[in-house]
Parts: structure tokens; sequence; C-alpha cells
């Protein structure tokens, strides 16, 4: 039996990490924990404001994630981290080096009239074009999979689990 991966399901906002988590981590019957949690009240002020965090407000944030990761490492979870940028990754990966990246992705009109839709979230659709800004989709010597987010979440997360399912076997 292989040991659960510590998945970071990653993306803009909008693209349902906070959806897809769960139904990822009930898939693969592991806890969940939603990123934005992480984040101390300063940032989230901030965001609420209008105004995107810089690097300098993230490290704390993703470093109480990573360190979530470690405690994790070989008993599996699923964590949502926009995970925005490589370094940012690398950063989880300093923390809890088996970590395994789900990336959605998906149309940006999609994204914003999802995020549109939405109640009572602190990240406004004003934010949404420094996100796909910042954005640095995953390289190919990352370990993770990239999910389109058209559909239902039950499919998106289905998506996910064969592609993570698909990730673990060993090639032919």
């Amino acid at each position: 039996m292989r040991t659960p991966h510590v998945v970071v399901v990653m993306g803009v906002a909008g693209t349902g990490k906070t959806t897809i988590g769960p139904l990822l981590a009930s898939r693969l019957g592991v806890p969940y924990a939603e990123g934005d949690d992480f984040h101390p009240e300063a940032n989230i002020a901030k965001m609420s404001a209008g105004t995107p965090l810089d690097d300098t407000d993230r490290w704390p944030w993703l470093d109480a994630i990573g360190a979530w990761a470690h405690e994790r490492s070989g008993l599996g979870g699923v964590v949502s981290c926009s995970a925005l940028k490589r370094s940012y990754r690398d950063r989880l990966r300093a923390a809890a080096p088996d970590v395994v990246f789900v990336h959605l992705s998906g149309d940006r009109a999609l994204i914003e009239d999802r995020m549109g839709k939405r109640q009572g979230h602190f990240m406004p659709t004003a934010l949404l074009d420094s996100q796909f800004a910042t954005l640095q989709p995953l390289e190919a010597d990352e370990a993770g999979v990239a999910v389109d987010v058209a559909g239902s979440p039950e499919d998106i997360a289905g998506r996910a689990a064969d592609a993570l399912d698909e990730l673990d076997r060993p090639a032919s």
C-alpha cells in the first residue's frame, strides 16, 4: 500500500480550491485544511481592502501551511493554497518535500463569473488580474497535475483523484 500524499490544491482565486479540496480529501480518505485559515488577520484585511499581498505578507502564511503539510507527511492530507509562484511551491516543498500539487486551472471568464457569484469571501474579483499576472503554472520537474475547472465540483474532484492516481502509476 502506498503512502498517502499531502496534496496542495492550488490556483488563482475563484478556481474552487475551497470547494474541490474537501471533495478530493473525502475521495482520498484524508483530512482537509482550508489554506485561508492559515492567513494572519493582517493579510485578510489587506485583501478585503482590494490590495494584493506581497511576498513579505505571504511567507508566514506559506510557512504555516508548510508546517501543516510536514506534520501530515506519511499520513496524507489535502490543503488549499494558491501557490501561484514557483518560489511559493519551493517553500512548501522545503517544509514538506513529498507534497504533490493539483493545479486547478481554467478560462478566466468562467473563473470571474464564479467569483462574482460567491458570497462572504474576502477576495474581491478586482484582484483576479493580479492573480493571473502572478501565476506560474507547474513546471515539468514539479510533482503535480493540472485539472480544468469546467464541470461540476464532483466531476473536477473525480478528475483530480484520477490524475493523482495516474501520477502514482509506474511508467511502463
